[in-house]
C-alpha cells in the first residue's frame, strides 16, 4: 500500500471518528416538523452500523501505536511531517490539496496525526526493511521514464464571465495595476481570487486545453490577451517556467529508496498490529461492541518462535532513528 493510500485510509477513518465524537453529548441533533431526533438516538444508531466497529478499531489503534511510541522512545518531529506531507501533495493538481481538505471536513492537524502513525510504523519496522543500492539501480533501469520531469509553469489568472470584463481587466493589469488586487476585486475564480489568482505550478494536461497553450508559450511575466474556456474568459500571467529534466540514478535515489521500502514493509504492518492488540490489554464496556477485540490466545502460543527469516514483526525493537477551482479544469 502506497502512502498515498495508508494517508487516505487513515483520514477516512479520523473524519468518521470525528463525526462520532462530535455526535457524543446529549440534546438534538435535529428537528423534523417540530419533532426531534436526540443525540442519544442517533448515537444508538451509529454504534450499530459497521462503520462505527471499523472506527472505534481505528481508535484503539492509533492508541497502540502512540503507546508504543512512548514505550521505545519513537519521536517524530515536525520536519519529518512536513516532508511527508509534501511527498504526498505532490500527487495532487495544484491547489486541489487544500480543497481536498475542506470538502471532507479535515484540517492540517488530521493530517499530521494520521503522518505521525505512518512515520511511527516506518521506524518500528526499519530494522526489517534492507533496500540494496542493487535493488535501486534495478528499479530505476525499468522505470527510468516515470521519473523524468515534464515541462512545468507556475501562473496566476483572473477568470472573468465575458469578454468585455476580460477586456478591461487586460487594461487594467497593463496600465501597471496589482494582479493580487485585480484578482480579488473581478477573478470569478473561488479556489484561487483570495490568492491573488495564484494557480501553483502544474504541468501540460492538467489546465483545458485553451488555457493549456497560452500558459506553456506566454513569456513569463506577461500578460496574456483574453483566453476563451468553458468557464469563461481567463487573463493569465505565467510567473516562472521550469524546463524538463531528464532523472538520474541519484535524483531519483530517494523516490526509489521511499517506493521499495514500502514494498516491503506493507506485509509487515497488518502482523506488527496485531501483535500489539494480542499483547494489549483491551476492555470493552460497550456491549454492542463485544467481541471486537478477542482475548488474546494462551501464553505458549504468544512465545511461538518467530518465522523463518528474520525476527518477529511484533517483538523487533524499533529502528535506530516516515473548493474552488485550483485549476480552471475544475472550476
Amino acid at each position: 500500500m502506497s502512502t498515498v493510500q495508508r494517508l487516505t485510509v487513515g483520514l477516512a477513518a479520523l473524519l468518521f471518528g470525528t463525526s462520532l465524537a462530535a455526535c457524543s453529548g446529549g440534546g438534538t441533533v435535529a428537528t423534523v416538523n417540530g419533532q426531534p431526533i436526540s443525540e442519544s438516538a442517533f448515537n444508538i444508531k451509529l454504534e450499530g452500523t459497521p462503520m462505527a466497529r471499523t472506527v472505534l478499531q481505528q481508535m484503539v489503534q492509533d492508541a497502540l501505536i502512540d503507546q508504543y511510541a512512548k514505550n521505545n522512545n519513537i519521536t517524530v518531529t515536525d520536519a519529518e511531517i512536513s516532508a511527508r506531507e509534501d511527498q504526498i501533495k505532490q500527487n495532487f493538481p495544484a491547489g486541489s490539496w487544500d480543497e481536498m481538505l475542506k470538502s471532507r471536513g479535515l484540517s492540517e492537524d488530521d493530517v499530521h496525526a494520521a503522518l505521525r502513525e505512518q512515520i511511527i510504523l516506518d521506524k518500528a519496522l526499519g530494522s526489517q526493511v534492507k533496500v540494496t543500492p542493487a535493488q535501486i539501480k534495478d528499479y530505476f533501469d525499468k522505470n527510468h521514464a516515470t521519473f523524468d520531469k515534464p515541462e512545468e509553469v507556475t501562473a496566476r489568472h483572473i477568470l472573468v464571465p465575458n469578454l468585455a470584463e476580460a477586456q478591461k481587466v487586460e487594461a487594467l493589469l497593463k496600465s501597471g495595476s496589482n494582479f493580487a488586487d485585480v484578482a480579488k476585486q473581478y477573478s470569478t475564480d473561488p479556489g484561487s481570487k483570495d490568492k491573488g489568482g495564484d494557480l501553483g505550478t502544474f504541468k501540460r494536461g492538467q489546465m483545458v486545453p485553451s488555457f493549456d497553450a497560452v500558459a506553456f508559450s506566454e513569456p513569463v511575466n506577461a500578460i496574456s490577451a483574453p483566453v476563451k474556456s468553458p468557464f469563461g474568459y481567463h487573463i493569465i500571467q505565467v510567473t516562472a517556467r521550469i524546463p524538463a529534466t531528464k532523472a538520474t540514478l541519484a535524483s531519483a535515489t530517494p523516490q526509489i529508496t521511499d517506493t521499495l521500502r514500502q514494498q516491503q514493509e506493507s506485509p509487515l504492518i497488518q502482523p506488527f498490529l496485531q501483535g500489539l492488540q494480542q499483547k494489549a490489554d483491551i476492555k470493552i464496556n460497550n456491549p454492542t461492541f463485544a467481541g471486537l477485540f478477542p482475548s488474546p490466545p494462551p501464553a505458549s502460543a504468544m512465545s511461538a518462535p518467530p518465522p523463518s527469516g528474520g525476527a518477529s514483526a511484533v517483538s523487533s525493537p524499533p529502528a535506530a532513528s516516515p473548493a474552488g477551482s485550483p485549476a480552471p479544469a475544475s472550476t
